[in-house]
């Protein structure tokens, strides 16, 4: 059976912002496209891609809007973003996982998005493409908003006025000077083999600015009591590290449920056990790495490790830098 590419409604919620504003005819532009005409109404559902792509094509040419793409943009928030994908990126300890979680749950935004992480010397990627699109006209619309979508993540972290050095495009696509001037220190690259935006690699090990304020899932396809859980743990957990950790089904009967019906939840999360032990590790031997003396071996055993060297790599795969880099990184001399 052939597939039909789909994307979120959400996404088309700027764009028909921009339209009502101009005293467009939305609904015949959509209805011509054979969209939803009440999309607004629907905007938590998935409508078909390539109709939404010419949707977007054809208004920005009837109603003359230069760069109708980079304008619906800028209207953009993080919460566009699926509820689920948004308490991921919420508890990651580091820009690095969660960058991992947006790029794992991409497609669940657009299903035929692929969403990538490339390091290089001194900075890293954020790569995403639309399969089998390669060569489609108009690609610059998606790609826009998948840049954005990437910057208003990287933002979780750095602060919101972040702007990345480049924005590339798959598209043979070039801004228009008001486009360009709203980022002015940022290049722009066409004809590339993948869209991304670029950052410097040492951001990866920044921690998240969200705690406190955790976005919470409220839609059908989640379950709250899957992210209670985890917030649980993430209580409970850290005063086990320098004595016995708990296994998954001791915790399971702390919690008066079986084994299986414990995964059952904490995968309703998104998350598993060992990725919440992971998150409560790294986050305790970061805060001593930062505001202690203590030296290297110490945090490692402190953190529930029992060889440094595995420490080690477990804290590279968080961070993306070893414990001394990042100590040397957190309190410069």
């Amino acid at each position: 059976m052939a597939n039909i590419p789909l994307t979120r409604g959400q996404f088309l919620l700027p764009f028909l912002g921009i339209l009502d504003e101009a005293g467009a005819a939305t609904s015949s532009l959509l209805e011509r496209c054979r969209l939803p005409a009440s999309l607004e109404e629907k905007s938590d559902l998935y409508v078909p891609l390539l109709p939404a792509l010419r949707f977007v094509e054809t208004a920005e040419r009837t109603q003359g809007i230069d760069d109708f793409s980079f304008l619906a943009g800028q209207r953009l928030h993080f919460s566009h973003l699926r509820d689920k994908t948004r308490a991921l990126i919420a508890h990651s300890p580091t820009l690095l996982v969660a960058l991992r979680h947006a790029c794992r749950w991409a497609p669940r935004e657009d299903t035929i998005l692929s969403m990538w992480i490339e390091h290089h010397d001194d900075h890293a990627r954020i790569c995403n493409r639309l399969t089998g699109a390669r060569g489609l006209r108009h690609l610059e619309h998606a790609q826009w908003l998948q840049n954005i979508f990437a910057i208003l993540i990287i933002r979780q972290f750095t602060g919101a006025d972040w702007m990345p050095a480049t924005i590339a495009f798959e598209a043979r696509y070039t801004p228009g000077p008001a486009t360009r001037s709203s980022w002015p220190n940022t290049r722009f690259l066409s004809g590339q083999r993948a869209a991304w935006v670029d950052l410097p690699i040492a951001y990866l090990s920044l921690p998240n600015r969200s705690h406190g304020a955790r976005p919470m899932p409220c839609g059908p396809e989640d379950d709250l009591l899957g992210y209670d859980i985890v917030e649980t743990l993430k209580l409970m957990l850290p005063s086990y590290l320098d004595a016995r950790i708990p296994a998954l089904g001791e915790v399971a009967e702390m919690a008066g449920v079986s084994t299986r019906s414990f995964q059952r939840r904490l995968a309703q999360s998104g998350l598993t056990y060992s990725d919440i032990l992971g998150t409560v590790r790294y986050e305790h031997a970061s805060r001593l790495l930062r505001d202690t003396d203590a030296k290297i071996i110490d945090v490692a055993f402190a953190s529930g490790y029992t060889d440094p060297a595995h420490f080690s790599r477990a804290f590279r795969r968080m961070s993306g830098v070893t414990p001394r880099q990042f100590r040397e990184r957190a309190r410069p001399e």
